[in-house]
């Protein structure tokens, strides 16, 4: 039987064994007014730069706890390290 390895340094839609916590994490941003999210340029923009932090741990970052796909969406945060 094949170890699944488990990707520290991935976004949560990255992990395919995620997939469920993955689909409540895009539900929620779904549901979210449209006024209150960032452009989808700068949402990517966002996530690139924390795929890149050395805080990011399976989706959450280690300095706020959040998820980064909800935090990176939303127009009034910011990154807690400044990165964004």
């Amino acid at each position: 039987m094949e170890e699944l390895r488990f990707c520290k340094k991935c976004l949560i839609r990255q992990m395919q064994e995620e997939e469920d916590l993955y689909q409540v994490i895009k539900a929620h941003l779904e549901q979210m007014a449209p006024d209150s999210k960032v452009p989808p340029q700068e949402y990517e923009r966002r996530l690139e730069l924390c795929e890149a932090c050395e805080l990011l741990l399976t989706g959450m970052c280690r300095s706020c706890g959040c998820y980064v796909e909800i935090r990176a969406a939303k127009k009034n945060l910011c990154c807690p390290e400044g990165n964004w």
